[in-house]
């Protein structure tokens, strides 16, 4: 499940608008950046099931952040000549980063991450993260829409409220409330919204958030990204974090009683490795296959995982 070497239709081999870039090779891109990072808030901002050391932020996301750090001050610097061009003098709109990819790639994670790192860059103090979770819509609306089988498709989105909501943030507006998705009770929690306060940068993480526009839309959500990145792996991988995150729930959120998936904290260990490889192959693989994957050429940087989620190279779009 790597990217192609050469674009498709093409007809040329060896072409690509992506430079591969070795993991030893980016690790040097950042060797003269301090680490801004304890071991311990790695930790905290480690997500169950992936696997993040210290070493990995050293050698993958800290020359992210630095690249991610440089595109920001260009684009303030591109919005400072623009406003004297024009003879404005408008306020500077949010850098928008989009995070996408499979279930269980550790695409949280790497959101959680970035947003730790950037706060520490001179220029961008203040950064914000929203997932896409929150617009889903409500099981109570999925199950009368006939779709709740489809819960993380687009279909099963409020593609036009999110839509709505990047859009704000990206016109400067002061302040944009998002609504508030639970994993515990697995659906919207009605009443409650987080607001989002004019940011540097904000991070939009969440499986769909590179597509195209929808049916009767002139605009895709990632028209309005300033720089977006692909968290890539073999689907041999992804779906073996998958089942081994479902194993860590079982034994943790899921004895909640106030958890959706309460019931199968009791069932027999292989009873539910089967509901889980039922889940996996029924639901997210073919969301994986059908609408996420092909999202992945639409990217500006594409992470590629080997085992242990270790990141093996990355692919940055050529300028």
């Amino acid at each position: 499940m790597s990217v192609e070497r050469s674009p498709r239709g093409s007809g040329s081999q060896g072409l690509s608008p992506f430079d591969e870039i070795s993991r030893a090779d980016w690790a040097a891109l950042g060797a003269s950046t301090d680490m801004p990072l304890t071991e311990d808030e790695v930790n905290r901002i480690q997500g169950l099931g992936d696997v993040l050391d210290i070493q990995e932020v050293k050698d993958v996301y800290l020359p992210l952040s630095r690249l991610l750090n440089m595109y920001v001050r260009e684009m303030q610097s591109l919005h400072e000549s623009s406003n004297l061009f024009l003879g404005h003098d408008t306020k500077r709109v949010p850098f928008i980063i989009g995070v996408a990819g499979s279930v269980a790639v550790g695409k949280s994670t790497i959101a959680r991450l970035l947003k730790a790192l950037l706060s520490r860059w001179d220029g961008t103090p203040h950064v914000e993260l929203i997932t896409t979770d929150g617009f889903l819509y409500p099981n109570a609306e999925l199950e009368r829409r006939g779709i709740m089988a489809r819960k993380g498709f687009p279909e099963s989105y409020d593609r036009l409220a999110l839509l709505q909501f990047v859009a704000d943030v990206k016109s400067g507006a002061a302040e944009v409330k998002a609504p508030v998705y639970s994993h515990l009770s697995y659906d919207i929690v009605e009443g409650e919204s987080v607001t989002v306060h004019s940011p540097d940068v904000l991070i939009v993480e969440g499986l769909n958030v590179l597509q195209q526009a929808g049916s009767g839309q002139d605009l895709a959500l990632s028209d309005f990204f300033d720089f977006k990145i692909y968290v890539d792996a073999d689907t041999e991988n992804i779906t073996k974090w998958f089942l081994n995150r479902f194993e860590k729930l079982r034994e943790s959120a899921f004895t909640n009683p106030a958890s959706y998936f309460h019931r199968y904290a009791s069932v027999p260990f292989d009873a539910a490795l089967d509901t889980a490889k039922f889940i996996w192959s029924s639901i997210n693989l073919p969301n994986l296959s059908e609408n996420i994957l092909p999202t992945r050429s639409r990217a500006t940087l594409v992470l590629r995982k080997g085992d242990n989620h270790r990141v093996e190279s990355v692919l940055l779009r050529k300028l």
